[in-house]
C-alpha cells in the first residue's frame, strides 16, 4: 500500500501586532524588556494532550519574516512530525527539550543548550522535563509549522 503525506499549515500568529512587541523603534534605539512585560499569545499549536504552545515576540514578526521569539511549551508536550520552511536556531532557557528526526535516539537539551533545525527537515520537538520548557528561537524568515498527518 502506497503511503502519502497530507500536510496542513497551522496558522501560528492569531493576533496582530503581538509578534513584534519588543522590536526596536524606528530610530533603532536600545531596548530592554523585563520578562514580566513579555506578552504571550496563543499559537493554536497543540499536541492534543498537554496544552498549547504560546509565543512572545522579542523582535521582528514571526508571521511575516525575520524574528526572535520566546516559545513556552507545556511539560510533556510532544509535537507531531512536522517541518518548517526556513532554518531556525533554538536555545533552551528552562526545562529539558528534545528535538530531532522521528525515531532518532533522543538527545536531552537542558537549559543553556541549543539546536539548529534545517528548513524542510522532518522532526519532532518535545518538552521532557516535569516543568514547562521555555525556548528562544531565531529565524531569518517567517515561521510556519507544516504537520504530517499520516501515512496511508
Amino acid at each position: 500500500m502506497k503511503s502519502h503525506l497530507v500536510r496542513t499549515v497551522v496558522a501560528v500568529v492569531l493576533c496582530t501586532g503581538t509578534a513584534g512587541a519588543g522590536a526596536a523603534p524606528e530610530g533603532k534605539h536600545s531596548v530592554n524588556t523585563p520578562v514580566t512585560q513579555l506578552q504571550y499569545f496563543s499559537t493554536g499549536v497543540s499536541d492534543g494532550l498537554h496544552g498549547e504552545l504560546r509565543a512572545a515576540g522579542a523582535y521582528g514578526d514571526l508571521g511575516k519574516g525575520a524574528h526572535g521569539t520566546f516559545i513556552r511549551m507545556p511539560a510533556g508536550f510532544v509535537s507531531p512530525v512536522h517541518i518548517h520552511t526556513e532554518d531556525y536556531w533554538g536555545v533552551v532557557i528552562s526545562g529539558v527539550a528534545v528535538n530531532g528526526p522521528p525515531g532518532a535516539e533522543p538527545v536531552q537539551l537542558p537549559a543553556g543548550s541549543y539546536w539548529f533545525q534545517k528548513g524542510g527537515e522532518r522532526h519532532v520537538t518535545q518538552c521532557v522535563s516535569p516543568n514547562e520548557c521555555l525556548f528562544f528561537i531565531s529565524q531569518q524568515g517567517k515561521f510556519d509549522y507544516v504537520v504530517e498527518h499520516g501515512n496511508n
